[in-house]
């Protein structure tokens, strides 16, 4: 989505009302549930083209911590039962999905998030007052600012909608994460009798199973679902109440237990009032650590691809041990050639993610003082990785592991050829032979095991039970 800014000269050329703020007067359009701070915003930060309406649980963030914010007030007394009202519809429109599209300011801004607070304060007073009965603008019955505002600053309303964002964005991450695992384990199964060769440093090690190799992938997998979970429990604390530095100015005493614990209920995630609101206003830690397990996922997601682009290479001049599905035509010039697009997808989406997490880390060390103004670029980066992720391993799933075959003979073959049989053998006829018969393999292109027998080395019937594959590929006795 890339945002279409209407400039002042063409907006007023079309149906527009007027709003005023600090600065002075400017044009709207007419049918706009955004205001004048946002239209200021969208003429000042023309940048990304990627809107808040972008990243539809930070919206619905955002309006929950507007509902949970007017129903604390309501408790306090400080709102009327008819702004609360209003605000509850508003919000729940836009819980449910209505009106994202008003959500027009860049991902990256000045101001510490300023103008996204006043987007979603400006949109929720207008959906409000036309509840009410009102024109759109008519802010002396319901203000973006006195009363969806209320007790509030964006300093602590805005961080606290990003976590309650990644909180509801947690359930999708898990869920593709989990399927993908599910996959990969599925031809563990599936491939448990496939001898092959292991590799490291690209080199010939000792025998395994294609399914031991793709168990590997789903263990490695597995570990982050409960880690990724963790993370999610940092981002339950959270300042609201705060309001602009942590000190809780122009906020009822009991306003800020009263918020977060509507919002716990709103959410339905236990979201934890900080016990030093100062502090949690200028801290980005918890979002450095959930970024960094961003990383550490989408650093997991390449190895696999590489392995995959590997173990698929050829087909007659790679590896070909397996076979990846084909998706497409590989080239414009070389008929036949199909290409693992889908791993090669995967890995340059894993670029992108040790990107953002380093952009987070400049981020979040750049904050002076009280408070952090890179916070958009976090909220930006983190919830670009996590989407980025989702997509790519559901696309990984589906187009990809699923229908991975094994070239069964392939596999074999290399085995039987490799100089790597010889660690086998080596506890039966020592280092020394071993280190000889390897070299001789060597040189002579003859096999192992044709040299071992030519020596008479290992009685063959030794030699036989000692080249199962049952044996070859799990701890054992030693035979003798």
């Amino acid at each position: 989505m890339i945002i279409d800014t209407p400039r002042q000269d063409e907006i007023l050329k079309q149906p527009h009302r007027i709003e005023k703020d600090l600065l002075g007067y400017l044009a709207v359009p007419a049918e706009a549930y955004y205001g004048v701070q946002t239209q200021r915003a969208l003429e000042n930060f023309v940048l990304t083209g990627v809107p808040l309406a972008h990243f539809p649980k930070l919206i619905i963030g955002l309006a929950m911590v507007k509902k949970a914010a007017a129903s604390a007030n309501f408790d306090t007394g400080h709102l009327e039962a008819r702004h609360l009202e209003a605000i509850h519809y508003a919000c729940d429109c836009l819980i449910n999905g209505q009106y994202h599209e008003q959500f027009v300011v860049d991902m990256i801004q000045g101001g510490a998030g300023t103008s996204t607070n006043m987007n979603a304060n400006e949109v929720i007073a207008n959906i409000g007052l036309e509840y009410l009965g009102h024109a759109k603008g008519a802010y002396e019955h319901l203000h973006p600012n006195n009363h969806v505002n209320m007790s509030q600053s964006t300093n602590d309303a805005y961080p606290t909608a990003i976590r309650v964002g990644l909180q509801l964005s947690h359930a999708e991450l898990v869920d593709s994460l989990a399927l993908l695992q599910e996959a990969f384990a599925s031809k563990r199964d599936e491939f448990h009798d496939v001898i092959k060769m292991g590799r490291t440093q690209l080199q010939d090690a000792v025998p395994m199973t294609l399914g031991q190799e793709f168990g590997a992938y789903a263990t490695t997998l597995g570990e982050d679902i409960e880690r990724i979970a963790g993370m999610y429990d940092l981002l339950r604390e959270v300042n609201l109440g705060g309001t602009a530095i942590g000190t809780g100015i122009n906020a009822d005493p009991l306003y800020a237990d009263l918020a977060v614990a509507h919002l716990s209920h709103v959410c339905g995630h236990p979201m934890r009032l900080a016990a030093d609101l100062i502090e949690a206003t200028s801290d980005m830690g918890a979002f450095v650590l959930f970024s960094g397990m961003t990383k550490r996922l989408a650093i997991k997601l390449s190895k696999i691809c590489n392995d995959l682009r590997l173990l698929s290479s050829g087909p007659r001049t790679g590896f070909n041990e397996i076979n990846l599905p084909a998706q497409q035509p590989g080239s414009s010039i070389m008929p036949g050639k199909v290409n693992p697009v889908i791993p090669e997808a995967v890995n340059q989406v894993a670029y992108q993610v040790v990107g953002n997490d380093m952009a987070i880390t400049m981020a979040a060390e750049n904050g002076q003082l009280q408070l952090n103004v890179m916070e958009p670029l976090i909220a930006y980066k983190i919830l670009e990785s996590m989407r980025l992720l989702r997509r790519a391993m559901d696309m990984l799933r589906e187009r990809c592991v699923v229908g991975i075959t094994a070239n069964r003979e392939r596999c074999l073959d290399l085995v039987n050829q490799s100089i790597g049989l010889i660690t086998a053998l080596n506890p039966y006829i020592g280092y020394d032979n071993a280190t000889r018969i390897a070299r001789t393999a060597l040189e002579t292109g003859k096999g192992v095991l044709e040299l071992v027998r030519e020596e008479g080395l290992i009685d063959d019937a030794l030699l036989e039970e000692i080249l199962k594959p049952a044996n070859m590929v799990n701890p054992r006795r030693l035979m003798v």
